[in-house]
């Protein structure tokens, strides 16, 4: 029997080559899409601007993921911004045209959103769901307003579409955490700034596990908050950092020596200072249950591994 096929585009990446794996090892014979060459017959490539050759395997897709966006670890300087709300803008329009022009179009498509949409949350405020959330202000609000606004503006009628509003996923072989894990060894992961914002996160496990079942195991569309049950304040989670690398200092790191970190390494302070409290209620309400609800948890299964 035919496997069914699950295309992934920008699925190059940290998360995409998890999610090949997984849906690998669950049946399906997994196409990637992305910019650069990717060894392998189901590997294609794309600009993520225009129609190409790589469409055709939209044709008969069990699920559609796209991923595809540049890295917003950078300066927000305003040729950056353009760069990053047009990656996401226009890989998804042409999804959309390509999805539009199959005969048999994926029955599901799960786009990539993020959770910083919402408001900066501190302190005791309850955290924010789907339907009681917060949309926030400011330039990563405007990424995710205008990519999410661009996936419902896509003309395909017939897939289910979900839009994945996704926390900092935390695995060891990329994305943020090898890089917190490193710089907690060298003595910080002592509270950055205040240490009072809210830290929403979620395990690389549960993230797979996470696409899997929205894809699979429940006919909702619209937006899903995709992150642990349990977010923590940002002092909380270096404690736990600390807790199992002990480093032998612990240093200071207000918010004045983030700011010049953030110049001399190209990046923004808000990717570790925005107060980020999100709660993941549909997903919960759907039956999905956490392999990794807690962070101290998920830290340490990743630190033993």
């Amino acid at each position: 029997m035919e496997k069914p096929k699950m295309v992934i585009a920008g699925g190059n990446g940290f998360l995409g080559q998890h999610l090949r794996q997984h849906f690998t090892g669950l049946g399906y014979r997994v196409v990637v899409i992305s910019r650069g060459a990717v060894p392998g017959p189901d590997s294609l490539t794309w600009n993520a601007r225009t129609l190409g050759p790589w469409a055709a395997e939209l044709e008969g897709a069990a699920v559609l993921v796209n991923m595809a966006g540049r890295t917003v670890d950078c300066r927000y300087n305003e040729a950056n911004k353009r760069d990053i709300i047009a990656s996401r803008v226009d890989s998804t329009r042409v999804l959309g045209a390509a999805v539009a022009a199959c005969t048999h179009p994926p029955k599901v498509w799960l786009n990539s959103s993020t959770a910083t949409i919402y408001t900066d949350t501190e302190g005791a405020t309850p955290a924010n769901t789907e339907a009681t959330g917060i949309i926030g202000n400011g330039f990563s609000v405007e990424v995710a307003r205008t990519w999410e606004e661009a996936f419902g503006a896509c003309a395909a009628p017939h897939p289910r579409k979900v839009a994945l509003r996704t926390s900092i996923v935390l695995g060891n072989d990329g994305g943020a955490f090898p890089v917190m894990a490193r710089l907690a060894r060298l003595g910080l992961c002592t509270p950055q700034g205040s240490g009072h914002q809210w830290v929403s996160w979620l395990h690389i496990t549960d993230f797979c596990r996470a696409v899997a079942f929205l894809a699979t195991q429940t006919e909702e569309a619209g937006a899903f908050n995709v992150c642990a049950p349990a977010p923590l304040p940002n002092k909380e989670f270096n404690r736990l950092l600390g807790q199992h690398l002990r480093p032998l200092l612990r240093l200071p790191q207000p918010r004045w020596l983030l700011e010049v970190g953030a110049f001399f390494l190209r990046t923004e302070t808000e990717l570790i200072l925005k107060s980020r409290k999100v709660y993941p209620q549909r997903l919960l309400e759907l039956g999905f249950a956490f392999q990794y609800p807690n962070c101290e948890q998920a830290i340490a299964e990743l630190l033993s591994a």
